[in-house]
């Protein structure tokens, strides 16, 4: 049997004349955290309402748990959860109404309701909050209990639209040993975030740019595929030997880092640390090291040159 949980391709969609989602490809197998990486408006929402049917591609396939959507949403509902980026439960009702509510959605029998409440506020830390109204509770809370709202009747598999956007990093660390937790109980999931630091925390990644894949792997394989060496220079003068760098040929990308500069520099050059010393001979006291690539260098590199 395929481990295989989703696919597409060719997957497209476009809203008049903008292309949101290009010729999508994609592989989603069982057990994975899957993640999306761009910025706003690179069509990682867009992918998941497709994805999730609640938008019909303008071109594509896509097959979801052995399924074509968007065909099959409706008896799809009750194995797959959908979190929003923005909190999508009600503010008027208390922790407990609304946890109610998203198991009346999702029909789960009333014998086991009671149960599966008990269990998600003990497991998301909510039972203090219990008779809370949600409207009042800080924006880390309020993504605990979109969260449970959203694994309320055991999803096979789990899309989450940059989950936690707006919280705290502490918040930020707990909620992925949740994500970890669930995967570890037989979910797949699909993440969208901006942040690096999450997009390294998924078994694999697509990085996408105005609807377009620009790469697509596993954060080391990517990082140890960069088509750059990653150059760090110390001393003075900083921006100015920035902008000595930028616009040559052989340099992809420089960036200051606090006191030292980032400089990606082409992989096909033989001897990188050379030929900046060749570049900034003007500058004096300079010091250079090779670095390890992170996954900013990765997406700095994959969308290089595709500014539209």
């Amino acid at each position: 049997m395929s481990d295989l949980v989703v696919s597409a391709t060719g997957l497209t969609r476009q809203f008049g004349d903008k292309i949101a989602v290009s010729d999508l490809d994609l592989e989603i197998r069982q057990g994975q955290i899957y993640g999306f990486l761009g910025p706003n408006g690179c069509g990682k929402t867009t992918t998941m309402r497709m994805l999730t049917g609640l938008l019909t591609p303008s071109s594509g396939s896509i097959s979801v748990l052995g399924r074509p959507m968007p065909e099959s949403a409706e008896p799809l509902k009750n194995e797959i959860g959908y979190m929003t980026q923005i909190f999508s439960y009600y503010r008027d009702m208390t922790v407990m109404e609304n946890l109610r509510f998203a198991a009346e959605i999702y029909g789960m029998p009333r014998r086991r309701v009671a149960a599966r409440i008990d269990e998600l506020l003990e497991t998301y830390d909510l039972t203090e909050n219990v008779n809370q109204l949600s409207g009042s509770m800080s924006g880390g809370q309020r993504q605990k209990l979109a969260l449970a709202a959203t694994v309320m009747h055991h999803p096979k598999l789990l899309f989450l639209d940059e989950p936690t956007s707006a919280v705290d990093p502490e918040t930020r660390r707990s909620f992925w040993e949740q994500l970890f937790d669930l995967v570890d109980q037989g979910a797949t999931m699909i993440v969208s975030t901006h942040f690096m630091d999450e997009a390294e925390r998924c078994h694999r990644l697509a990085i996408l740019e105005h609807g377009v894949k620009r790469a697509d792997g596993s954060p080391r394989q990517l990082m140890e595929d960069l088509n750059a060496t990653v150059v760090e220079v110390e001393g003075p003068q900083l921006r100015q030997v920035k902008h000595a760098l930028d616009g040559q040929s052989e340099i992809l990308s420089t960036a200051q880092v606090g006191a030292r500069l980032r400089v990606l520099v082409d992989k096909s050059e033989a001897a990188p640390e050379s030929r900046l010393k060749s570049i900034l001979r003007e500058f004096s006291d300079l010091s250079m090291s090779v670095q390890r690539p992170n996954l900013e260098d990765v997406f700095v590199s994959a969308t290089r040159g595709s500014k539209a």
